[in-house]
Formats: structure tokens, C-alpha cells, sequence
């Protein structure tokens, strides 16, 4: 049996350059301690031929660091196999940084030079002066996105500071560009005080057509988000919450079509009301369904609960209904979704088995979910993660490139509820009717078609909602 690693992926992918003697059998040796060892091998390439030796490169998917020094303990054990070199493919791509500024004009003479820098420039500037507007047709503010964080509430990670969160960042701003065609550009402030993050937004937002805030902790998330849309005239959004929420609720439409039921007839449970569990609540709402019960880890949000902030308070006005108290053990009885938002063993296959019919599961925690998939699949009759390695992906990619794509495109002033939940519905149809499945209730990320559909309903939305400037 191969040792105990489990949920290899690409994301921990190495590759091992090895130096193999020249003799039959060797390759397949090596091939076969990998596997041993729980390694997922995807190539292997010669990389030069020898007198008596073969240098190829094999590439493996991991389960991370500790696994990695495994499969080498297990070749290094194997006479006639060196490990010559090992690579980890996530920091390769990383190296130098994942974007970059490119000219979209060639300068090679004088009057282009002329044109592009001054003198010529200055008859744009002074076009610019007499006409504001014309910034956006001018210069690159018409189709570019601030991605800006703090760094306080960085994917699983945490408060890691804005020089480990520039990574994600510049991440984020590559979705941008593959999958929505918008420049963004990462913005890391160094600090964490909500007035100081404000400013300095309001600072530099005359280069940027939309605000896309990121993983910036809980309350003050809201406090700043709230803030901007009243104090720019451009588009904010805070994807944690509201990216999200969208995807999260086009889920909920395609699975409430398989398993025929009405948002206004459900019991709804949300485990973990920061950023993401509130956005969720308040999608919901606006979709139909009148109760929603939330957690934190004090137990059910309540009304008369002495010890919460003043989001949760907020949030527990328009909650809960029925004032239910008690654990989420008790009150999951009955329920016909549950929304996690919160940290991995949150739910058991008991509380799952208290639901009622055809349970809708939506186990966002990343990288653990609330409850693994594999373990309820009998029970439910749809489960979602935030993962790639299992059916039904709740991922933001869907929403907020199509989202500010359609924003840029009708230069709304804001983004505003109407607008989300079109671009819930816009994902949700992007799916085929007579194709919905168990496992088939949210479009591919990979799906180009859908930033085109979420853009066209969102400046529908912005032009009905009166947001919409062009």
C-alpha cells in the first residue's frame, strides 16, 4: 500500500529532474516508488541523453511539503537514481511576479513620440480638462479595476500582512484580464485603519473605474465598503461578500429547479456570519426566502444576544424569524439548506440525516469543507464545495469579472442589489435546463460565456435601477 497522503493537485505540483541509469527497468522503478509514495505523476520528459545515463524530468502532484520529502526519500533509495534537481511549478509560475504593464503602442519614432509623450499628449490632457468624462474614452480608467486589500483576512490564511497577500492579489487581477478583459492592478495598503484605508482609495480612484475590495476582515469590511459607495462615483465591490454571495445564490436557483421547492418555503442554516455568511443572508432575502438562521461560534443569532457587534445586530433584525435558540445540532432539524461558511467538521452526517427531504449542502470552507462530500452523498440530495476537486465549484471567477465587465461597460455609479441578483440569475441560466444534475447545478469557471451573459444582465439591471451613465 502507498503511503497515507491524500487530495493531491496541481496547486502542489513539483517536478523532479532525476538522473536514471541508461538500463531497462530503471524509468519504471522510479514510476513506481512515485506511486508508492501517493504521488500522482502527470509527464515525464527527457531532458538530455547521456553515455550512460538519462536525464528526465517527471512531474508530479502532491499533497504538499511533507509528501514531496517522501517520494524523494523513496527514489533516493533506489541504486542507479539521483535526484538532481527539484522544482515546485506554483513558485515557478510565481517567480517575478504573475502580471505586468505592456505598452499597447509601439514607440520607435519621433512623431510617435510626439504623440504618445508630450507635446501631444497635452492637447489629451487639456481635452480631458474641459470634458471630465473623457477620462474614460483618454486613458486606461475606462476598463481598469483597483484590487485592493490589507491583508487582514486572506483566503484561509489570515491577517499575513499586504506584502504575503500580494500574491492573491495579483492573482485576482489575472482573472480580471483572462476572464473579463479588465486591466486591475493589486493595491496593498499598509494598514489597517478603516479612515486611513478609505483615503487612501479615495486618493487614487481617478485612475480606476471600479473598486473591487479584498479580504479585508470582518466588521470593518462593511464600514469601509459602505463608506466608498457613498463618498465615489465609481463602482465598489467587495467581492468576499458579494461575489460570494451571487455565486452562491445562482447554486441555490439550479437546485431548488431539481429539487422543486420555492425560496419562500425554506428553512434556511448559515454557518458563519463574517463577510461572506451576511452578503449570502442578504442575497437570499432579496430572492424570497423569509428564514434564515445564522451562526456564529456563540450558537444562533438572536435578537436579545447581549454579546454581538453592530453588523450582527443588523443581521439578527432580519433573521430568524421565530427568535429559535439553541446549537446547530438542534435547530438543523427540518432545515432545507445549509450554507457554510465557517471552518472544516462544522456539520455531521447526523445533522445532515435531520434535515429535511432532499437536503441542499453548500460546504464552502476552504480548503476543508464543513463536511466532506464523499461522506453525505447518500444523504443529500445536492452538496457544493469551494473546491475544484469536487462537483459543483463555488467559485467567484463566475461572477465578478462578468460583474464589473458590465459595470465599466454602462459606467455605473454603483453596484446595487438588483444588479447581483441578475448576475445570480445570468449564472444560473447559464447552465442548460435539460442538463441540471445533482452534480451539474453551477457553469464551468472555465465557461467564457458566462462573463458575457453577467455583463449584459448587470447593465440591464444598472440602466432599469438608474446607476447606468452611458
Amino acid at each position: 500500500m502507498g503511503d497515507a497522503f491524500h487530495f493531491t493537485s496541481a496547486s502542489n505540483a513539483v517536478t523532479l529532474r532525476l538522473k536514471l541509469e541508461n538500463t531497462p527497468g530503471t524509468l519504471a522503478r522510479a514510476t513506481a516508488a512515485i506511486g508508492e509514495a501517493g504521488g500522482n505523476i502527470g509527464s515525464i520528459d527527457i531532458v538530455r541523453v547521456e553515455r550512460d545515463h538519462l536525464i528526465r524530468d517527471i512531474t508530479i502532484n502532491t499533497a504538499g511539503e511533507e509528501h514531496v520529502r517522501k517520494i524523494a526519500e523513496r527514489l533516493a533509495a533506489i541504486d542507479n537514481v539521483e535526484v538532481v534537481e527539484l522544482s515546485d511549478r506554483t513558485f515557478t509560475m510565481h517567480a517575478g511576479g504573475k502580471i505586468e504593464v505592456r505598452s499597447k503602442t509601439r514607440i520607435r519614432t519621433r512623431d510617435q513620440l510626439s504623440m504618445a509623450y508630450t507635446p501631444g499628449v497635452a492637447r489629451i490632457c487639456t481635452a480631458i480638462e474641459r470634458e471630465p468624462s473623457r477620462v474614460y474614452d483618454l486613458t486606461i480608467k475606462g476598463n481598469t479595476v483597483a484590487v485592493v486589500t490589507d491583508g487582514t483576512a486572506v483566503l484561509g490564511l489570515g491577517n499575513i500582512g499586504p506584502e504575503a497577500a500580494l500574491p492573491v492579489m495579483e492573482g485576482k487581477a489575472q482573472l480580471f484580464k483572462e476572464f473579463g478583459g479588465i486591466n486591475a492592478f493589486p493595491i496593498c495598503l499598509a494598514t489597517t485603519d478603516v479612515e486611513e484605508i478609505i483615503q487612501a482609495v479615495r486618493q487614487i480612484a481617478p485612475v480606476f473605474g471600479g473598486v473591487n475590495l479584498e479580504d479585508i476582515s470582518a466588521p470593518r469590511c462593511f464600514q469601509i465598503e459602505r463608506r466608498l459607495k457613498k463618498e465615489l462615483d465609481i463602482p465598489v465591490f467587495h467581492d468576499d461578500q458579494h461575489g460570494t454571495a451571487v455565486v452562491t445564490t445562482a447554486a441555490l436557483i439550479n437546485a431548488l429547479r431539481l429539487v422543486d421547492k420555492k425560496p419562500e418555503d425554506l428553512r434556511v442554516i448559515v454557518v458563519g456570519i463574517g463577510a461572506a455568511g451576511t452578503a449570502c443572508t442578504e442575497m437570499f432575502l432579496n430572492l424570497g426566502v423569509t428564514n434564515v438562521i445564522g451562526f456564529d461560534r456563540e450558537g444562533a443569532i438572536t435578537r436579545d444576544r447581549g454579546d454581538m457587534n453592530e453588523e450582527k445586530q443588523r443581521y439578527a433584525t432580519r433573521t430568524n424569524p421565530n427568535s429559535e435558540k439553541g446549537p446547530l445540532t438542534s435547530l438543523i432539524e427540518g432545515a432545507d439548506v445549509f450554507v457554510g461558511v465557517s471552518g472544516p467538521g462544522v456539520l455531521g452526517v447526523d445533522d445532515v440525516k435531520k434535515m429535511a427531504r432532499d437536503p441542499i449542502v453548500f460546504a464552502m470552507a476552504n480548503p476543508e469543507p464543513e463536511i466532506r462530500p464523499e461522506d453525505v452523498y447518500d444523504q443529500v440530495a445536492i452538496i457544493a464545495t469551494g473546491r475544484s476537486d469536487y462537483p459543483n465549484q463555488i467559485n467567484n471567477v463566475l461572477c465578478f469579472p462578468g460583474i464589473f465587465r458590465g459595470a465599466l461597460a454602462c459606467r455605473a455609479s454603483d453596484i446595487n442589489e438588483e444588479m447581483k441578483l441578475a448576475a445570480a440569475y445570468a449564472i444560473a441560466e447559464s447552465c442548460e435546463p435539460n442538463a441540471l444534475s445533482a452534480e451539474y447545478i453551477i457553469p464551468s469557471v472555465f465557461d467564457k460565456s458566462v462573463t458575457e451573459r453577467v455583463s449584459e444582465a448587470v447593465q440591464e439591471a444598472a440602466r432599469r435601477t438608474g446607476v447606468a451613465r452611458t
